[in-house]
């Protein structure tokens, strides 16, 4: 068989200057949430079958990268469901439920739980999409008030603030609003959640194509006119979701609900002070069937590129324990952030000095010595020092080591000092 030299498709490697600016914003994410109280966990990549297909993960079940049984239990099998009894996790909120069923005796309440490490999908690769990525959530479990949605929404804030990333907004639904709209309308109750992957495309087809999907699916005229009614104008920004239901005349708009969602916005809106904006989208319908409640986005203006996202999902967890867990969480697309620094030409910022010394062949072992030893003053001080061969082709050597952000270059020679 022959050697191949590139990575299985949509499984991406990381060169060194890369890895750079990744670990970077792995630190400025892990500092950012550790300040607001959240706990570092880990969960395995490798989750049960069952778990990976219990109907709360969407269309991600569809995409799991399934692994075969081993041994007798392979040969015993008799269909390809038989064959597999594990598979890589597509997501961190699944794991993260079977984690707190498992551990729930041992940790706080409400927890404060953070995580970050690849996942995958089976999905077709492209720019920014790939089938590893790396994943980094948060989630409040055992809080069933607002104050879980506040605090995740600022604790993101804060995170994006860190990282110099500009403007952005924070667009906030809630399901049950969704809901609501839609049968308000006349549409079925029971086709609700291909209705909602339908209005999930208007950012890409427009209302005009939406209603147009509606219609050919076989919906009433009169419900489809009604439905995409109530979304005219919802390109605007609006700081509350009442005042955007009562003027396209929804009953009852001013309810728990939409008082809930309000004073996420107001509170989240008052605390970051002008850092981020905090609007109410009633076309935000996040892919994920398991949320149950407020769900968000993070959209960067400069970018117009949606970075991180989550929602509510009270009734996950409790599948697991047998008794109910409220829960919340938002996930950030690491992957989407770092491709964002990367094509706006990102430094990461260093206070010390990179140094590279180049030690020539001919030089004699006291030279040398006396290199490495200034090269460990150096390093005592907080800088990153490099020792090694110097290069016939020393320019070109230097080019390399400066695109790795060596600044400064000592070279030794047999009459060096």
């Amino acid at each position: 068989m022959p050697f191949i030299k590139t990575p299985v498709k949509g499984m991406p490697e990381q060169l060194p200057a890369d890895m750079v600016i990744r670990e970077y914003v792995m630190r400025q994410i892990k500092d950012a949430y550790r300040t607001y109280g959240f706990n570092l966990i880990e969960t395995p990549m490798i989750e049960h079958i069952e778990n990976l297909t219990g109907k709360q993960g969407g269309e991600n079940e569809q995409l799991i990268f399934k692994i075969l049984k081993r041994g007798e239990k392979l040969a015993e099998a008799t269909t390809p469901d038989e064959m597999c009894d594990s598979g890589l996790r597509y997501d961190l909120t699944v794991p993260l439920a079977r984690f707190y069923a498992n551990n729930a005796d041992k940790l706080p309440t409400p927890f404060k739980a953070f995580q970050m490490g690849p996942s995958f999908r089976a999905e077709r690769p492209q720019k920014g999409r790939f089938r590893q990525f790396i994943q980094c959530d948060i989630d409040i479990l055992g809080d069933s008030t607002n104050l879980a949605e506040i605090e995740l929404i600022l604790a993101t804030s804060e995170m994006l603030s860190r990282l110099n990333l500009g403007a952005f907004k924070v667009r906030v639904n809630d399901r049950r609003l969704l809901k609501e709209m839609a049968l308000f309308s006349g549409l079925p109750e029971e086709k609700l959640d291909t209705i909602f992957i339908i209005l999930d495309k208007m950012d890409k087809i427009g209302l005009d194509g939406v209603r147009e999907m509606l219609l050919n699916d076989g919906y009433s005229k009169e419900a489809v006119e009604k439905y995409t009614a109530l979304f005219q104008g919802s390109d605007k920004d609006y700081t509350s979701s009442r005042t955007y239901l009562s003027e396209r005349n929804m009953p009852n708009s001013d309810n728990d609900v939409t008082r809930n969602l309000d004073e996420i916005i107001q509170t989240a809106t008052d605390l970051l002070g002008g850092k981020g904006q905090i609007v109410f989208d009633p076309t935000l319908v996040r892919g994920m069937s398991y949320y149950t409640g407020p769900i968000f986005e993070v959209e960067l203006a400069a970018f117009q590129s949606s970075v991180a996202g989550g929602g509510r999902y009270d009734e996950m967890i409790g599948k697991y324990l047998g008794r109910p867990i409220p829960a919340c969480g938002f996930s950030i697309g690491f992957e989407r952030i770092f491709a964002v620094l990367k094509d706006n030409h990102f430094t990461v910022p260093d206070s010390h000095e990179n140094i590279a010394v180049l030690i020539d062949k001919k030089a004699p072992k006291e030279k040398v010595l006396e290199a490495m030893k200034m090269a460990a003053e150096k390093r005592r001080a907080g800088n990153r020092v490099l020792i090694s061969l110097r290069n016939s082709n020393a320019k070109f050597q230097k080019e390399q080591l400066s695109n790795a952000g060596y600044q400064q270059f000592i070279e030794i020679f047999k009459d060096t000092y």
